[in-house]
Parts: C-alpha cells; sequence; structure tokens
C-alpha cells in the first residue's frame, strides 16, 4: 500500500502530512483508527483534522468530544464553520486553499459532500497525492458500488437522481470531485477506502480493513449488564420508514428481549424519541460520542439489537473478544413510506445481509392483512 505521507513531486517543495476533512462523530472516529492503522510521515504536520460541523447542536456536541479525543492522540484539529451562509463557505474554502495545495494526503469523512466536492474540484487535476476516503457509515457500500459502475453520486435514501435545480447546477463539480476520486493509471494519485463495510473494490483502489484497534487499545472492555440494549435510527427522519410501523417495530422488539435502554441516533427528534418512550417504556440514552466508544467503555448490555445500519457492521468490531451479541432485525417491505426511494429495501436488506458479525433477526411485527410483503 502507498504510503500516506508520499506522492511529493520532487522539487516541488515542503509537504505537509495528510489533511483530513470531517462532517460528523462516525467520520473523525474513523480518522483516528486511520491515523492508528498508518503510520506517520516524518513531516512537521503529520495530520491536520479539519471539522466542517452542520448546524444541529446533537452531531456538534459529539464533533467536539471526538476533537478532543482527537488532539489527546497529538492530531492538529482546525475546526472551520463552513456553513455560515455564503460568506462563511467562501472564507473557510480560502483558508483551506493552501493547505490542499501541501497536503501530501487527502482524507475524506463524506465523499456525496457538496463542501468536499467543492474541495476536491479546486485540487489540480495532475496533483500527485493520496485521496483516502474512511467509512461515513453505510454510505460507503453505495459510494464505493457508485465509483465501480460511472453513476452520479447520489445517496442511496434519496429518492430520484437529478437533485433539483441545484443539483443540476452543481453537476459539473461533482464531475470534476468525481474524477479526483478515480485512480490515474500512471499511480500516481493512489486512491484508499478504509472501511469496516463489505465493499469490492473498484479497479486500482485499495481497500484497507477499519477493524476498530484504536477503539479496543483506547477503551474498555466493557462491564456487561443483564438487559438488552436497542440501537435507534434515523430511518424515519429520512423519510424511509412511517413512524407508526416504527414505533410498533420498537416495542415489540423491547418486550421480545427485555430491553431497558433506546440509544437515540443523534438525527433523530426528541418529538420522535418522546413518542419511543411513551410506548416502550425504554430509558432514552442520547450518547456523547459515536455509539462504538460508548459501549466499549460500557456498561452495555449483553445483547445490542439494532436495524439495518452502520452499527451492526461496526459494533462486533468494536467489541470483539467481548461476550456481547450484536442482533440485526430486518424491516419489512410494508414499513416503508410510499416516498421511500426506490433503492431502500435493497439496500437495506443488502446491510442485513452482509453483517458478517451479527446474528439476523426476522421483522419484529408481521405485515398487516391486505399489504404485501
Amino acid at each position: 500500500m502507498p504510503d500516506p505521507g508520499g506522492g511529493a513531486t520532487p522539487g516541488s517543495g515542503a509537504r505537509d502530512g495528510a489533511l483530513a476533512f470531517v462532517e460528523s462523530p462516525v467520520q473523525l472516529l474513523n480518522v483516528l483508527e486511520w491515523a492508528h492503522n498508518h503510520p506517520a510521515p516524518d513531516t512537521a504536520t503529520p495530520l491536520t483534522l479539519v471539522v466542517l460541523p452542520p448546524h444541529d447542536p446533537m452531531t456538534r456536541g459529539q464533533l467536539r468530544r471526538m476533537a478532543e479525543l482527537a488532539r489527546d492522540e497529538g492530531i492538529t484539529v482546525s475546526w472551520q464553520e463552513a456553513r455560515d451562509g455564503l460568506g462563511g463557505a467562501l472564507t473557510s474554502l480560502l483558508a483551506l486553499a493552501r493547505r490542499l495545495r501541501k497536503a501530501r494526503t487527502l482524507v475524506i469523512g463524506d465523499p456525496f459532500s457538496r463542501y468536499v466536492q467543492l474541495l476536491l474540484a479546486l485540487t489540480p487535476a495532475r496533483a500527485e497525492r493520496q485521496i483516502t476516503v474512511v467509512d461515513d457509515g453505510t454510505a460507503t457500500m453505495e459510494f464505493v458500488a457508485q465509483l465501480a459502475s460511472g453513476e452520479r453520486f447520489v445517496r442511496w435514501h434519496r429518492r430520484g437522481v437529478r437533485g433539483g435545480a441545484r443539483g443540476l447546477l452543481f453537476a459539473p463539480i461533482s464531475r470534476r470531485a468525481r474524477r479526483r476520486l478515480t485512480p490515474r493509471p500512471d499511480r500516481r494519485r493512489p486512491v484508499e477506502v478504509f472501511s469496516s463495510m463489505p465493499v469490492e473494490p473498484p479497479e486500482n483502489v485499495i481497500v484497507t480493513a477499519n477493524e476498530f484497534a484504536w477503539t479496543r487499545a483506547r477503551f474498555g472492555p466493557p462491564r456487561l449488564t443483564k438487559g438488552a440494549d436497542l440501537v435507534g435510527t434515523s430511518l424515519v427522519e429520512t423519510g424511509v420508514v412511517d413512524t407508526e410501523r416504527y414505533l410498533e417495530a420498537v416495542a415489540s422488539l423491547a418486550r421480545e428481549y427485555g430491553a431497558t435502554r433506546y440509544f437515540a441516533h443523534r438525527r433523530e427528534s426528541n418529538e420522535k424519541l418522546q413518542q419511543v418512550s411513551a410506548a416502550t417504556g425504554l430509558e432514552i440514552v442520547r450518547p456523547d460520542l459515536p455509539l462504538e466508544l460508548v459501549a466499549r467503555r460500557g456498561p452495555v448490555g449483553r445483547t445490542i439489537l439494532s436495524f439495518p445500519s452502520t452499527v451492526v457492521h461496526t459494533l462486533p468490531l468494536a467489541l470483539a473478544g467481548t461476550a456481547v451479541t450484536v442482533a440485526v432485525c430486518d424491516v419489512d417491505p410494508a414499513w416503508l413510506t410510499r416516498t421511500a426511494s426506490p433503492r431502500a429495501q435493497g439496500f437495506l436488506a443488502g446491510v442485513t445481509g452482509t453483517a458478517r458479525g451479527a446474528r439476523r433477526l426476522p421483522s419484529a411485527l408481521p405485515t398487516p392483512p391486505g399489504q404485501s410483503a
């Protein structure tokens, strides 16, 4: 595998090490795992982590906690408010332009992000640097598949492919960013995917397994409780699963497996969480860190129940060597909303079916009479 500090053109002047862009706590965690897995280059600045926070307070809070952990590891962290209107975006772009030119390696948390695509489009076409994409959850599976097939980058839960007028205006930038994420035939721009997801690499793309070695070395092992814990998802918030069907499924799982706590996804609305609590009596926990770290620190249930999501792939790795069982419950097609993307059912089934370290459960409640499965 290419040296993450390599790729500098002779005579091109001093180069920094890696420059990473993250927008979510999970992306930041996976940059820490990548840095643990890869030897640091011999440069004055081995790794600079640029945090591009969204507006929602839960994500920002987790990002700040994760940034503290990164600083504890000796990583330089830069917090950039890139979403404060056009002025904030332009100011951030100008501040990052010099770093982009000097970095030997670009590490990207979300290749679907328009801001990240804009940054990629600004890099010279013939720049000799490595590009690494770290996991942004199950979206990595879709990214790799689209890169291999030559499709335009579209998140799996989005309905349609054009993205409206803004998507059309942004299309030239997106195409340029996609070219930057495609390895050059002369191997002068290697592309790596650092992932815990089951992905088939496109031609000339290196896939390095993320086994959560940093997480296991830094935290735990956890103390185990007698009950089960249930992991929430944002499938309702993204318009994929009907709210009432989701609440019924959560209640059914909690009853059958004796769950006592519900670990909320950072994107779940307060209104829905109040409904979950009222319908099930579960204790709602708002994690202050990604669930892989929360579970590794403990205490955690001996069984962790989840719907199809990233954690059915990552938790078995983070909790390797413990007695915790991770179980995934299928999403019945009858739970999907009428506006869900046509790709939703197939993608969710793929997430479940490829979860090698998780026990598979049937859907949590029967299909109502008159509805097809």
